[in-house]
């Protein structure tokens, strides 16, 4: 008997679709008409064992358990899923064949394969298990996965990456979390101040950046712009260039702060002779944004309609489940199959008879052209997320449904559109000794910009036909005077932008190299929950569209040590847990160090002093949150160091 196990029901019933019929519906499971079975998890159905339930003395938080280090990693089932976890170990036993249909990714892959080993099924069923990827819950694509399955074993590096980065998550939160808490409850702090390796660097992002808006201080700086005709008087202005001798009276970012010498400029240019000294044209082509990836997805729905990360990673969810309407949605790539390439009149046609306001966008799509999108050396698992060959009625979905699938359709859509090519004309003018700028980009083809939206903005004047030599005369010299601005507070859209970004927020130069190859700040499965985390622990709130620090995450940040609320920790993990993922690091040389560096950091968490804290709301009621990432007993169940001493 071969036995599919799924990672959610959804996922069970899309596979069952497509094996023999007749089936029977048994509790937890579907029996198929040859014997086979489909069966599935509902997320975890094991969880990490807690601190106490290694040892009773770990019920009461002290500073002298810790490190807690398990010399024998334990899971325990979730009470609330016990009965299904019982129905799957039951299959296991009578299989002859297990094929785990996690989802294609890092969780889903453990996810199944720690239900499996909790299972205890025999070393050779192990060996021989088979590895099932779908991205799209359709019957087509579906078949089509089946047909492809691959040995689980080749996925063990994977699922040690994730057992690394479970038990590091567990050790560091747990250990954290206990040792400020204990130190904010002698500063009068009630509640439970939580620290984790993504959560902590979040956060610290965002009272960093409240912190630089209440303190900064407008100043003034001047630009001077040159009122320019030619003969024919035809009109248009020109940006002063400081020269190098002016280089004392720019701020770092090229601004102008002398107010007398912008205004000497002005009165040196007021109706002067004018010259073209250098014009610049160039026909420039703008290929096709990729295809969405789920942070690029959550980022664009936020900017464009407000719906946060959590609620557009739920929209997709139901997308991908209920409709069946995309494909997989917790992606982080933005490339394609080349085979899908040849789908793509299929798709085109189902995005016309889902939503008919895009009828005329599909008709326009011309399917031969090939944009870089479609590139296998740069998908693994998982692809870019599309519109599926499934069609639907868009007046059937709900208001965010509805907007995201446009989004993802015209996305997909525009990959066969040509590219965007537009004018880009800079000129040179040089007014008595002083040198001018001006620009302009005139749109020659709209191409693919035409169903993403207008193109960019023109400038601000047309620049006339211009020659190198040309005269010209300065009617006057203009002189502006601006205010230096504050960076805006963050809001889902640009602090999901930082998490994938996240090189930009490091200073140290070697360890931004590093990071650039990185996927950043948590991963696109967790990082919209990481958010909302962190608004249900009353450390960020919203404000509108804004997201802010409260009282007590600030007053948190400021506590702990530059390595817990800085990014390079966090991602120089995921660096590491990549590496794992591709056999170039092991698990041993992961968790070793980690270790050695939580002793370190609970030394300093002992000498913290933390100011008064009774006045401040506590974020949270419970002890610190289990993950819902686990690994199993077994065949990933590699030990970690004996517990450490303290000191």
């Amino acid at each position: 008997m071969k036995l599919y196990i799924a990672e959610k029901p959804s996922l069970g019933r899309a596979i069952a679709q497509v094996l023999p019929k007749p089936h029977k519906n048994e509790q937890g499971y579907i029996q198929l008409a040859n014997g086979d079975c489909v069966t599935w998890c509902v997320g975890h159905l094991l969880e990490q064992a807690a601190p106490d339930d290694y040892d009773d003395k770990y019920k009461k938080w002290q500073f002298d358990h810790l490190p807690i280090v398990p010399e024998s990693w334990q899971l325990k089932a979730k009470a609330k899923t016990r009965s299904q976890l019982s129905v799957i170990k039951k299959l296991v036993k009578k299989a002859s064949e297990i094929i785990n249909a996690g989802d294609p990714d890092r969780e889903g892959q453990i996810l199944v394969d720690e239900v499996i080993n909790h299972a205890k099924p025999s070393s050779n069923k192990i060996q021989n298990a088979k590895r099932l990827l779908i991205n799209d819950l359709n019957p087509q694509a579906v078949k089509k996965a089946l047909a492809n399955l691959k040995p689980n074993k080749e996925f063990i590096p994977l699922a040690t990456s994730a057992l690394a980065r479970a038990r590091a998550d567990w050790l560091y939160g747990m250990n954290m979390t206990r040792a400020y808490t204990l130190q904010g409850q002698k500063a009068g702090y009630k509640g439970v101040l939580s620290v984790g390796r993504v959560q902590t660097p979040l956060l610290g992002l965002v009272v960093e950046r409240d912190n630089t808006i209440k303190d900064f201080i407008s100043k003034p700086f001047y630009q001077v712009l040159a009122d320019l005709i030619t003969q024919n008087n035809e009109r248009f202005k020109a940006k002063w260039v400081p020269s190098a001798a002016c280089q004392d009276h720019l701020d770092e970012e090229g601004r102008l702060l002398n107010k007398a010498l912008a205004e000497n400029i002005v009165n040196r240019i007021s109706g002067k002779a004018a010259k073209v000294e250098k014009v610049e044209r160039e026909l420039k082509k703008q290929n096709a944004p990729l295809p969405f990836n789920l942070s690029q997805l959550q980022m664009t729905a936020n900017k464009a309609f407000g719906i946060n990360a959590k609620a557009c990673l739920d929209t997709c969810q139901a997308l991908y489940e209920k409709h069946k309407l995309i494909t997989y949605p917790r992606s982080d790539c933005q490339y394609l199959p080349l085979d899908h390439f040849y789908q793509a009149n299929d798709v085109v046609s189902s995005i016309a008879s889902t939503n008919t306001a895009l009828n005329q966008a599909c008709q326009d799509a011309d399917t031969r052209i090939k944009s870089k999108a479609w590139n296998n050396a740069k998908v693994d698992a998982h692809h870019a997320i599309i519109p599926t060959t499934k069609k639907a009625d868009i007046s059937k979905l709900s208001q965010y449904e509805a907007k995201v699938y446009n989004l993802i359709a015209k996305q997909y859509l525009a990959q066969f559109y040509p590219a965007h090519e537009f004018e880009d004309i800079k000129v040179k003018v040089r007014i008595e000794t002083g040198q001018f700028s001006a620009s302009s980009k005139q749109t020659k083809v709209l191409g693919w910009k035409s169903i993403l939206g207008k193109p960019e903005q023109q400038s601000a004047h047309t620049l006339p036909p211009l020659e190198e030599g040309q005269d010209l005369t300065c009617v006057q010299g203009i002189l502006e005077e601006k205010q230096t601005e504050p960076p805006k507070h963050f809001t889902d859209a640009s602090l999901l932008s930082a998490m994938t970004g996240i090189a930009r927020y490091v200073k140290d130069k070697a360890i931004k190299q590093i990071l650039k190859d990185t996927d950043g700040l948590g991963t696109e499965a967790t990082r919209a929950g990481m958010i909302e985390l962190l608004i249900k622990r009353g450390f960020i709130t919203r404000q509108n569209k804004n997201i802010l620090a409260t009282a007590a995450g600030t007053q948190l940040i400021a506590s702990l040590p530059s390595q817990a609320t800085t990014p390079d920790m966090t991602a120089l993990w995921e660096a590491n847990l990549d590496q794992i993922s591709h056999k170039t690091m092991s698990y041993q040389h992961f968790m070793a160090p980690m270790l050695e560096n939580l002793q370190a950091l609970l030394i300093t968490a002992e000498q913290t002093q933390m100011p008064n804290m009774a006045h401040l709301t506590s974020p949270a009621k419970t002890p610190f949150k289990k993950r819902k990432s686990t690994a199993s007993k077994g065949k990933f169940n590699t030990k970690t160091a004996s517990k450490t001493k303290k000191r």
